[in-house]
């Protein structure tokens, strides 16, 4: 029997067609106290439901799904080793990562806690050595430019951290400029090889198999470059020019890459979350080792609450399992991530790779199809820009989408009166949005008069999360909140959320395709492709020409 077929999916479903036409302007009219019904704390964020489409009878029967699901035992199995990741039989410990050196973590014989703290060492050693002027380029020069290139997790998680925490950065540190690199056209890097000094930069290549296309080829351009303007081998200048963090130290070594030079982590880390590990090297040079250490304990602190905390009171649990209510008793399909703050420009990005890499799937773990939706189409932008972009499809148009509204209670506590006053203006649009989204223009006088093009029919459902502020601790819980509502959604759902075998598919592909390029009786595909192939030789001919 399929999770839809199930008892507490059927008294969900019958529960949604008693409320689900309920306006959620008529469910605020009768109870005026949905604010402290449906808000949670924790670990530094607060979760407001209040404007989700919900009474406390549905999240009732949520709880009880979650619970017919098993949600608790696997939660205790995600910490505790068990291999949650079924189709690469292997467990998925990235929670692991950011537990405290003295809580130990039996895996096999061995008590990883020890070896994740002593990678962690490795790489702070590394951090401080950079930071101190002691790591030298080709020519004694002391580096003063890091380009990390990775792509998917290895670049979105540590890119977003950088820019999410820009204002730590400690003045006791000596200034580096980090980069990131991810495009595969060689667009980025062509940008900043032709404005920074190849003698003071150093090149991190973060890629867990050290073999993906994207990744390798813009570090063969690095190397070809470094090489070019020193003179020198390119032994040489992997040794002084390029730090290596992969779970496959073979293959970095057969690129080139010295093993005094490479960082380690685990094949149970997956891409999207592996930036709490030597990933995250950039994030801890970019704001110093002990805000990457405060990032990682604010993310203990969400873990620990999601471990230990009734389903009832859950940040995570009731985040993911009101997305399921959403999604598919309600037929939502569309979810806008809607920071109001501009240091989180890069949340929705994340988020997007987070989710639908992780549960854009239609197969359950007994490898049967089903016919339920999962992941919805996430998106979103800076809230005070996506204003004067898509919300206009949002008040007015023909879809239903569920929002996230992230934003910090505190900004700018050091700075003047008008810093302050941009931010509570940013508050205010942010409350203002929302609360226009759920309850229309019945929030405006003499709406019932206005013409249908002006009208706001509201009922647009959203949760609202508030930071006490940005820092490294509530930026850390922030994040693994939301990787611990994917996995709930996992397991309601029967998904593997940590395997990405469309990924790996479109990456084959494409390697088997190079060969047409240049090779005129390489194996046929199919006439579309085969044409677009024709096109662009066409294209080079005529240049050469």
């Amino acid at each position: 029997m399929t999770v839809d077929q199930s008892p507490a999916w059927t008294a969900l479903n019958k529960h949604a067609e008693e409320l689900g036409n309920k306006h959620l302007k008529d469910l605020f009219a009768e109870d005026d106290q949905r604010f402290d019904r449906f808000s949670f704390s924790a670990a530094h964020c607060l979760a407001d439901f209040s404007k989700q489409r919900i009474s406390s009878n549905t999240l009732e029967k949520l709880i009880q799904l979650a619970e017919q699901q098993r949600l608790p035992e696997k939660i205790e199995a995600l910490f505790t080793g068990e291999h949650v990741n079924t189709s690469e039989d292997r467990p998925a410990l990235h929670t692991a990562l950011r537990q405290p050196k003295e809580i130990p973590l039996r895996l096999g014989e061995a008590d990883i806690s020890q070896e994740i703290h002593s990678s962690l060492e490795r790489m702070e050693t590394l951090v401080e050595q950079i930071h101190n002027g002691q790591w030298r380029g080709y020519d004694g020069s002391p580096i003063t430019n890091v380009i990390n290139i990775g792509v998917g997790g290895s670049d979105l998680g540590p890119l977003m951290a950088c820019r999410a925490l820009n204002m730590f950065t400690s003045a006791e540190i000596r200034h580096i400029e980090v980069h990131f690199v991810s495009s595969m056209d060689g667009s980025q890097l062509a940008r900043l090889l032709n404005k920074i000094d190849p003698a003071s930069t150093l090149f991190i290549v973060s890629s867990k198999s050290f073999s993906t296309i994207d990744t390798l080829a813009n570090s063969n351009t690095a190397r070809e470059w470094l090489v070019n303007a020193s003179g020198l081998s390119s032994e040489l200048i992997s040794q002084h020019h390029f730090i290596g963090i992969t779970a496959s130290p073979t293959k970095a070594s057969e690129w080139g890459i010295p093993e005094k030079n490479q960082l380690h982590f685990w094949d149970w880390t997956g891409g999207r979350y592996s930036m709490w590990s030597a990933i995250g090297m950039a994030i801890a040079l970019h704001t110093g080792n002990d805000n990457f250490r405060k990032m990682l304990a604010g993310a203990h602190e969400m873990d620990s609450h999601f471990r230990h905390t009734p389903l009832t009171e859950n940040l995570p649990a009731l985040l993911g399992m009101i997305g399921i209510w959403n999604i598919n008793f309600l037929d939502i399909h569309a979810h806008a991530i809607l920071p109001y703050d501009g240091r989180l420009q890069h949340l929705p990005a994340y988020l997007e790779q987070l989710e639908m890499e992780s549960n854009g799937k239609s197969v359950t773990l007994n490898g049967d199809k089903f016919d339920y939706s999962t992941c919805p189409i996430l998106w979103g932008e800076v809230g005070p820009n996506a204003q004067h972009a898509f919300y206009q499809l949002l008040h007015q148009g023909t879809e239903s989408v569920m929002c996230d509204f992230i934003a910090p209670a505190l900004r700018y506590q050091e700075y003047g009166e008008e810093l302050q006053a941009q931010h509570q203006l940013t508050l205010a649009n942010c409350l203002a949005q929302s609360r226009l989204l759920a309850l229309g223009d019945s929030v405006l006088d003499n709406a019932d008069n206005a013409p249908l093009h002006k009208r706001y029919r509201g009922n647009q459902p959203s949760t609202t999360i508030i930071l006490d502020e940005l820092t490294p601790e509530s930026f850390g819980a922030l994040i693994a909140m939301y990787e611990h509502k994917v996995y709930v959604q996992s397991v309601i759902w029967e998904i593997n959320p940590f395997d990405q075998w469309g990924v790996e598919l479109g990456k084959q592909v494409a390697t088997s395709l190079l060969d047409q390029f240049t090779d005129p009786v390489a194996a046929k595909t199919d006439s579309s492709t085969e044409g677009l192939i024709r096109f662009v030789q066409q294209q080079r001919r005529e240049v050469k020409s």
